[in-house]
């Protein structure tokens, strides 16, 4: 044993070494900073040694290395630039070691090599690859880009084109991608890895592959002249701030970072790295996507507990047909799951049946089904006027029409024809689950499953939980969504839930802009370059004015205080001439349909004139203005859910509205933007807005935050 730690080991045999990861009590090898100290370790016992003609670096884990220890990164980002750019040195001159070492090495790569993973696979002179494994820089999707050498050996070795598209979209590759562009020299079958990547490296050892000239090649400037490199590179950079609207810098400082190291050798170009490295680490938008994928570990701990009380859906039925419920169905479906799909009318059943086979048959023009698998998915919905088969259903999912007296009556006669440990979920947007559950004769059944629509699309599910809900209903629906391919996030009941009660102060702030004066076009291009997919205009158009109306209606009637409106909107005005958006044609714009049959949105003189008449000013408002009126009562109705315990954290809130709204995942979601900003600030802007009401009020809490300085998320 030349090596042994708590994560890797090194062993000699017959004149190779092979470095082993291995990382003790743990599921996984990641690079956290004692795998990162004992790899240091290991290579100076490598480069230290006489007896070793060639090194072996492999997996004893189901996944080579899945990347850094993401948790390490709140506490080393926020350390000095000086401080944080010494501790990259170091680990850079760790990898260093190993390629720089007397003799030739191979990576044999099984499972997933992530991110660091990935570079550490870079560092050896060949790589073998199982044809089961995945590769990938997933970096630029937390804000940062590849540090250890990634950006240096990656174009080196597969090309600049090839590197900078592995890089910026943070997507994996299979083994296949990977060999087509050089990022491995063979792919075998995983049970054979092994023993490929010994016979690769006996060859190397004697002589019949060059290894110290493929180490020249790595380690040297790029092979382009500078009008080539140009041309690459600024393409790239073009295209890529298309993609992002350069709300994203991560991907365009890995660009210009490789320009500038292009012709440099590694280590002077590993220097332009780090550099760069150290100014994306430090960004908001770094903490905004790394708190993310906290958050989304958080959220799937909390499944992982639901789990061991779920009980399982096999059989899952659905109320209404039509095209939310079809949607419904056919997420179901999909997923595996056998579904009734009922209703009392034929035409419904048709139109929800149409609604499926339209996803199924997107899946095969797409090539992520075939068309047995097509087949089989649709054959999973079964439609049904009747309750006949409703005894066996583990779950119910109703998708009536939005009434609550309608509601109330599907709900207990479905009651009546199901088993007693059936789960009852209701798919409503607005309506109390505690309200409706009065009309239940077991109403610890009973709660809210809330999709969002399109259904195939959104991610996001809020589990509603009632006073009476039963933990095993909970579980279990958290269990469903999971096994359906969402996000699910429990709350409390309440009026508007925890997503649309957030969305309607923004909508609040947006009405309240348009009676100053405030041209909506202009607020949607402001909103939209804020991060928003849509505008609020926009975005009213497209879920349908009169949805919304009756949303605004079901959380004035909920929060008086601060949600009751005083004077007509131009929502209202909308609704009295039937402008009810794409659903009608017109809304806040026109729609025509482009030539693949999608509406697309123009300008309508008519608008301006029927909102002209609840305009009682006429003031054009500055960008800062605009984002400020419409995000800081956002942010205060999302403290406020929180401190009532709607969400348990501030996690779950964030993640809500990231998932169910698109709130700029950039931005970290309505708390973390607050924290960016500084409680503080939060709150000075809101007294300057104090004048519009209750909504721009802070909380108690929330000034007793911003006088210690206190945030929402622990700053380590």
């Amino acid at each position: 044993m030349l090596y042994e730690g708590s994560k890797l080991t090194v062993t000699v045999d017959g004149g190779i070494a092979v470095l082993c990861f291995d990382a003790r009590d743990e599921s996984v090898n990641k690079f956290d900073e004692a795998t990162m100290a004992e790899l240091g370790e290991a290579g100076e016992a490598l480069a230290g040694a006489s007896n070793i003609n060639g090194l072996l670096v492999t997996s004893a884990k189901p996944a080579f290395i899945v990347g850094a220890d993401i948790m390490e990164f709140g506490a080393r980002f926020q350390k000095p630039e000086d401080e944080l750019r010494a501790g990259m040195a170091e680990s850079v001159s760790v990898f260093n070691t190993i390629e720089d070492l007397d003799f030739p090495s191979v990576t044999a790569i099984n499972g997933m090599a992530l991110g660091g993973g990935l570079e550490m696979c870079l560092s050896t002179d060949y790589r073998v690859m199982g044809q089961s494994a995945q590769l990938g820089f997933p970096e630029t999707r937390l804000g940062i880009y590849p540090g250890f050498g990634g950006t240096v050996r990656a174009p080196r070795l597969i090309g600049a084109d090839n590197a900078i598209e592995w890089i910026a979209d943070g997507k994996n590759r299979d083994a296949n991608k990977a060999l087509a562009v050089g990022m491995v020299d063979a792919v075998v079958a995983d049970d054979d890895l092994e023993a490929a990547a010994r016979d690769l490296l006996a060859k190397a050892i004697e002589g019949e592959f060059d290894w110290q000239a493929r180490r020249a090649e790595k380690t040297g400037p790029l092979k382009l002249n500078q009008t080539e490199a140009a041309m690459v590179f600024e393409t790239s950079k073009g295209y890529v701030m298309g993609q992002t609207q350069g709300h994203y810098p991560a991907p365009i400082e890995a660009i210009q970072r490789m320009a500038q190291a292009a012709h440099m050798g590694r280590d002077e170009a590993l220097k332009v790295e780090s550099e760069g490295f150290v100014k994306v680490a430090k960004s908001p938008e770094a903490a905004a996507l790394i708190q993310l994928f906290l958050n989304d570990q958080l959220i799937k701990k909390k499944g992982k507990k639901y789990a061991k009380v779920a009980h399982e859906v096999k059989q899952a039925a659905v109320l209404g047909a039509g095209i939310m419920g079809g949607g419904i169905a056919y997420q179901s479906a999909y997923k595996g799951v056998a579904t009734l799909m009922k209703d009392i009318k034929e035409d419904a059943i048709d139109q929800g049946l149409e609604e499926a086979a339209k996803h199924f048959a997107k899946g095969v023009e797409r090539g992520k089904l075939d068309n047995r698998e097509m087949a089989e998915g649709m054959s999973r919905i079964r439609p049904t006027l009747s309750y006949a088969e409703f005894d066996h259903v583990d779950a119910v999912i109703e998708a009536v029409v939005e009434n609550p007296k309608v509601k109330k009556s599907v709900l207990a006669e479905t009651e009546e024809r199901v088993s007693e440990q059936t789960i009852l979920a209701s798919n409503t947007s607005s309506i109390s689950i505690d309200e409706l559950a009065t009309a239940l004769k077991r109403p610890g059944n009973f709660l809210g499953m809330h999709f969002f629509n399109p259904v195939h699309r959104m991610p996001l599910v809020e589990v509603i939980r009632g006073k009476a809900t039963s933990e095993e209903a909970v579980a279990t629906v958290v269990d469903f969504a999971h096994k359906l391919g969402k996000t699910p996030i429990v709350v409390n009941d309440c009026p508007g839930f925890l997503v649309n009660r957030i969305l309607f102060p923004y909508f609040f702030g947006f009405q309240q802009l348009i009676a100053d004066g405030a041209d909506f076009a202009k607020i949607d291009k402001v909103m939209e370059k804020f991060g928003w997919p849509m505008g609020p205009a926009y975005l009213s158009d497209v879920v349908g004015m009169d949805t919304s109306q009756h949303v605004e209606e079901v959380l004035a009637a909920g929060y008086p205080d601060r949600m009751k409106a005083d004077e007509k909107s131009s929502l209202d005005v909308m609704v009295e001439n039937n402008r009810l958006g794409q659903k009608t044609g017109s809304g806040y714009y026109k729609y025509e349909k482009d030539k693949k049959g999608k509406p697309k949105r123009a300008s309508d003189p008519q608008a301006y004139e029927l909102i002209a008449s609840v305009q009682r000013d006429d003031q054009d408002f500055e960008a800062d203005e605009i984002i400020d009126r419409m995000m800081i009562p956002m942010i205060i109705e999302a403290a406020r859910a929180l401190e009532e315990g709607i969400a348990e954290t501030p996690n779950e809130v964030d993640m809500g509205l990231i998932m169910g709204l698109g709130f700029p995942p950039f931005r970290g979601g309505a708390l973390k933007y607050a924290d960016a900003q500084g409680l503080a600030t939060v709150c000075d802007k809101a007294d300057r807005h104090a004048r519009l009401g209750k909504l721009y009020q802070p909380t108690e809490r929330m000034r007793e935050m911003a006088a210690n300085n206190e945030t929402y998320y622990r700053m380590s």
